[in-house]
């Protein structure tokens, strides 16, 4: 079933979106907007180059939301925004206790006599020169991904994992696959690993419901990219079999993108039966 039969009205749903948002502070007027016409139960935030303190609390507070954050001053950055109450369980992904990137954030959402749903807020590395540390890094960072989405499964529970990937899983993700072929979001090493959490049994959301290539989350500032639809799908909402089971609409805010001062990212969404 395809967003655009789904109708929200006929079924209970949680809708839960993921958005790298480029500086919370800068794109805030835009996520404001977006939170109230869209009105997601669940946001995946990912750069919101803001410590805890300096994140914009009250005003989506005022929104019905509640927050949980995990921040770095400039850099990086993720949180997590919900219209149910929250329970953080991982502030890191676990594998490096001396990684201190501000890239991950994991919790349960729900509770007091309601349906939970686990959630991952996620900025996986760019890896980007290949030739630098940051591509073993980026390589790593996914093998230790993998490791904990292996721990999940055991739990047999729904639960999403969703943000920037800074990965381009086909050539049919990219405007250009030449052009991109040796860049690090889409390397075989780094394919090969996104390949194998999906093998560990989770369901991308978009891609099940929609086959088609040329649809992308992230376009650059640079070279009217935008303007000539020069885009990759790089943001991803990975579900486990459990939550796989309750899909029954996913798609990407394009729209979005177009706004003004927008983040170079759309937020991309699913939905599942409640």
């Amino acid at each position: 079933m395809s967003a655009r039969t789904f109708s929200f009205e006929e079924t209970p749903v949680v809708k839960v979106a993921a958005w790298n948002v480029n500086s919370i502070r800068a794109r805030l007027p835009r996520v404001l907007d977006w939170l109230r016409q869209a009105v997601p139960d669940v946001v995946l935030l990912q750069e919101t180059k803001a410590v805890a303190e300096q994140f914009p609390r009250l005003e989506i507070e005022d929104l019905g939301y509640n927050l949980a954050v995990v921040g770095q001053k400039t850099y990086n950055g993720v949180a997590i925004l919900a219209k149910a109450p929250i329970e953080v369980v991982e502030t890191a992904l676990p594998g490096d206790p001396a990684d201190d990137q501000a890239r991950y954030l994991e919790a349960v959402v729900g509770g007091a006599g309601t349906r939970t749903l686990r959630v991952a807020s996620l900025y996986l590395p760019n890896g980007n020169p290949v030739e630098s540390e940051k591509f073993p890094y980026k390589l790593g960072w996914m093998e230790r991904l993998c490791a904990h989405t292996r721990e999940l499964l055991k739990g047999e529970e729904a639960f999403v994992l969703g943000g920037d990937y800074n990965l381009i899983p086909t050539d049919g993700d990219v405007y250009d696959p030449e052009a991109w072929k040796d860049d690090a979001l889409c390397r075989p090493e780094s394919r090969a690993r996104f390949r194998a959490i999906l093998y560990l049994g989770l369901v991308d959301a978009y891609r099940a419901l929609n086959r088609k290539g040329g649809a992308y989350t992230f376009w650059d500032y640079q070279q009217g990219r935008w303007q000539r639809d020069e885009g990759l799908r790089i943001d991803h909402l990975l579900l486990s079999p459990q939550a796989a089971d309750r899909l029954v609409a996913a798609d990407i805010d394009k729209a979005v993108r177009g706004g003004e001062k927008a983040s170079d990212h759309a937020p991309v969404w699913c939905a599942l039966k409640d």
